[in-house]
């Protein structure tokens, strides 16, 4: 069945269509400050498998805490990273408090501060939070198919009732990746995304 479905969407993606996933609130943690919020020794326990290959939701949760605000079992991705990120909406961080620039994943240099609270105790981060910029991923394969480049900034609309042009969408390609481009619950609620979803690449 995973055969028929990867082939029915990499005929869609031939034809400049590639599945819409939401990406909710989530933490990144480096090793050292995940044994700091949850204690010597501690790694993480993978719960569920994601679409990008060998990342994956774990068993542990924990808390965000801002100058407005907490938000409590907050989703932990694995595998764990050289630096903590700690990724919002918009509206977690109006409702937190938190002031985090829009950025790509893994640029973190000059990004908001955040306070993590995990079994073991707490953690103030002076940068890490972001507003995680919308992307794409793509094999090198399929960005050869579709005639665009790591790097590159295209258009996607998303096919919903409510269809919504993102532009300034970043390309990102990898041999390592599954081709999925990935959304925040914000733009999800404005195009409202609901179950599986389509978008239309717009070079």
């Amino acid at each position: 069945m995973d055969k028929i479905v990867e082939s029915v969407l990499e005929t869609l993606l031939k034809s400049g269509f590639i599945v819409v996933e939401v990406s909710a609130r989530h933490v990144h943690l480096s090793a050292g400050d995940l044994e700091r919020l949850f204690g010597k020794g501690t790694v993480l326990t993978p719960k569920r498998e994601l679409s990008q290959p060998g990342q994956y939701l774990s068993e542990q949760r924990i808390t965000v805490i801002g100058p407005k605000g907490r938000k409590e079992r907050v989703a932990i991705l694995g595998p764990v990273r050289s630096a903590t990120q700690v990724e919002l909406s918009l509206t977690d961080c109006a409702e937190l408090g938190i002031k985090a620039p829009l950025r790509e994943s893994g640029k973190v240099e000059g990004s908001g501060a955040v306070t993590l609270e995990g079994p073991a105790g707490s953690l103030q981060i002076p940068q890490g939070a972001i507003v995680a910029h919308n992307h794409l991923h793509l094999t090198p394969e399929d960005a050869d198919m579709i005639g665009v480049t790591d790097g590159q900034h295209v258009s996607v609309e998303v096919v919903t009732e409510r269809p919504v042009v993102f532009k300034d969408v970043i390309v990102r390609v990898s041999e390592n990746f599954r081709s999925r481009m990935h959304i925040d619950f914000d733009e999800a609620n404005a195009a409202m995304v609901n179950g599986f979803t389509l978008g239309r690449i717009i070079k």
